[in-house]
């Protein structure tokens, strides 16, 4: 017969040949069978916890009631503060912060920089475009001169240096821009617009820039589709 200590003092009879084990918090020698086994990595092989099953389902029970049910040890380890407090409701909080739904337009005139007539392509014969993308991250890609020129021109992008120019708008703070410039209402009808239309279309050799964009309204946009400016109000 082997006799040990359990973590809270008390002597832990361990026999051997019977393969029995006292638990830990009810006393009783019960066959090692009644116990888990531990899975740790640090835990020797074949060792037991100290727990024998049936306490660990009345400490179980415990923590979903929260409550000692009748006739229950109160000896037995009270239940946590999360569990003792479920039964109860959440009180409503007197003051719900509103997410800020406004944000802080482009500013619409473009920031000045060096002229179009300064840009240089590089040994491939390209210029380098970069901007961010609506999420903030960097972007760039090279483009032709003749593009390059006409965004400085449309104020869409500004010179960096002679090699390089950098795009003023993302997707969304162009869209957010252009509606705002033109109050959200339509450039061909004068009613509520909330979507963008290419004067010139891109179908056509148009561009995303603020000289070429406006305000329209969903009928309209659909019924210009890729119609130039002077056919649509010709029709």
């Amino acid at each position: 017969m082997q006799i040990n200590q359990d973590n809270q003092g008390r002597p832990s009879r361990i026999d051997s040949q019977a393969g029995s084990k006292r638990c830990a918090r009810c006393g009783e020698i019960k066959p090692v069978s009644d116990f888990l086994r531990r899975t740790g990595k640090r835990s020797a092989k074949g060792s037991r916890r100290g727990t024998c099953r049936n306490c660990r389902a009345q400490l179980k029970k415990l923590e979903q009631t929260a409550a000692f049910p009748m006739g229950t040890d109160p000896s037995l380890e009270m239940p946590s503060r999360e569990a003792a407090h479920s039964h109860f409701p959440t009180p409503e909080p007197l003051f719900k912060p509103q997410r800020r739904t406004t944000r802080a337009l482009p500013s619409p005139l473009p920031v000045e920089g060096p002229d179009a007539s300064v840009l240089r392509p590089n040994r491939q014969g390209k210029i380098r475009m970069r901007g961010r993308t609506d999420k903030g991250s960097r972007w760039h890609q090279e483009v032709d001169l003749e593009l390059a020129v006409t965004l400085v021109k449309e104020h869409a992008a500004v010179v960096v240096n002679r090699h390089t120019i950098r795009r003023l708008y993302s997707n969304k703070a162009f869209r957010r821009y252009i509606l705002a410039r033109d109050r959200h209402t339509c450039f061909f009808c004068g009613g509520y617009g909330d979507t963008i239309d290419h004067l010139l279309p891109k179908a056509k050799g148009g561009h995303t820039t603020p000289m070429n964009c406006v305000c329209a309204c969903n009928e309209c946009n659909q019924s210009k589709a890729d119609q130039r400016l002077e056919d649509f109000i010709g029709e």
